[in-house]
């Protein structure tokens, strides 16, 4: 019985055994990896810690390359359809007074149109629509144990069931225990960049619509993001440290003390974010950093998206790469049988896209974030003058990986 999956990959289910792989993570970059995985004849298994499909998180971009991988897998015109379409992004001085007003293509950059930006609870449970009838989700779970030999990967997850598989893939974010278990502490991998953030909703007491309102002042800056006509919004406060607090990060209570402390005697509309922030439900605190690996393997078991090379929200290129690496790594393992050999191949041909994405970070990404008067007033400067753009060139290293084509099946 031969069949013919929607990019043209021939499948010869009478002669080819079907690949086992276990993923760990139900966020991007796991369901992902499993529609290609399933298109491609592999038995996939995806296991997530929380007790179901997660919604809800910040606005995230979909821009380049990834755009042609979302519209290979069909769903281009759902995430057009959820685009939030932002109107305006308004800077603000340290009182509150108004810096500049632009275009928000104007910012970011943009390929003619063709980026998307959504909520990411849309995207994720797009993805899990695809995949939800075809893959096994193990949910409220976690794999406790890994043990590779000749064969496979035995695998004991933490509720005590245990399963062989063939291969096993870690998608589970930047703090990955997978990444962790085959590899070391994060620590060896982690590139700080000097800034900490906290994100969380409250209410839109503001009449926002369709637009952000950012202010700063050095090192420090607090933005309210309206994606909609909604009666929430999604708030942001960033601020520079020079050495991560990492007691912090483990610690709810602390991050909130620490952020309270740090925008102590903050102006405009900052003190009652602080106090929302407080009393917020989902509050997400973390460093902006990276994860830089020399591999991204070990044996049978290996990494894709923020585990193995979370470019930091500075790039605002996390979701596009988490999307591209899926799909390479996907067509690495169409294309070997050899799980060493398609390894390699998904190495090969991602690192320099991923490298060129993380250095972004490096390359005025972080202007929106400047630490010292002299930075900040330079970059209110460049705002005045994108005022008049109704958007930028988008950085080459969006676009700059061409995506292969599956190949058939022998």
């Amino acid at each position: 019985m031969k069949g013919t999956t929607p990019t043209g990959l021939s499948m010869d289910v009478r002669t080819t055994v079907k690949r086992r792989v276990l993923i760990s993570g139900a966020g991007i970059s796991g369901p992902a990896l499993a529609y290609w995985l399933h298109r491609s004849g592999c038995a996939v298994t995806v296991v997530e810690k929380a007790g179901g499909p997660r919604d809800g998180g910040y606005p995230i971009d979909i821009r380049g390359t990834a755009t042609e991988v979302v519209r290979r897998m069909g769903i281009l015109p759902h995430l057009r359809d959820a685009h939030i379409d932002s109107r305006r992004c308004t800077f603000l001085n340290a009182d509150g007074s108004e810096v500049a007003s632009v275009d928000p293509r104007a910012l970011a950059g943009g390929a003619g149109g063709q980026d998307v930006e959504v909520r990411r609870g849309d995207l994720a449970a797009l993805l899990y629509a695809l995949v939800r009838e075809d893959v096994e989700f193990l949910f409220g779970d976690s794999a406790a144990t890994l043990d590779q030999h000749g064969q496979g990967v035995d695998v004991t997850f933490r509720s005590g069931r245990q399963h062989t598989f063939d291969l096993v893939v870690g998608a589970d974010g930047m703090h990955s225990q997978t990444r962790e278990s085959l590899f070391g502490p994060e620590e060896r991998f982690h590139r700080y960049l000097g800034y900490c953030f906290a994100v969380f909703t409250m209410p839109n007491t503001f009449g926002l619509s369709h637009e952000l309102l950012v202010w700063n002042t050095p090192g420090k800056a607090a933005a309210l993001y309206a994606v909609g006509d909604d009666d929430e919004l999604h708030a942001f406060l960033n601020f520079h440290q020079p050495e991560p607090p990492f007691e912090a990060l483990r610690n709810p209570g602390a991050q909130r003390d620490l952020v309270d402390a740090v925008f102590a005697g903050a102006g405009w509309e900052v003190p009652g974010m602080v106090r929302a922030m407080r009393d917020a439900d989902d509050l997400f605190f973390d460093t902006a950093g990276q994860i830089r690996m020399p591999r991204w393997s070990s044996g049978r078991v290996v990494l894709v998206g923020d585990a193995a090379y979370a470019p930091s929200f500075l790039t605002g290129q996390g979701t596009s790469l988490a999307l591209t690496g899926a799909y390479m790594l996907a067509h690495a393992l169409a294309t070997h049988r050899d799980h060493t050999a398609a390894f390699a191949a998904y190495e090969r041909g991602l690192r320099e896209f991923v490298a060129m994405n993380q250095d972004l970070a490096g390359k005025g990404a972080a202007r929106l974030f400047p630490t010292t008067a002299r930075a900040l007033e330079q970059r209110n400067t460049m705002l005045r003058e994108l005022v008049s753009l109704a958007s930028a060139p988008a950085p080459p290293a969006h676009s700059a990986l061409t995506l292969p084509e599956f190949a058939p099946t022998p």
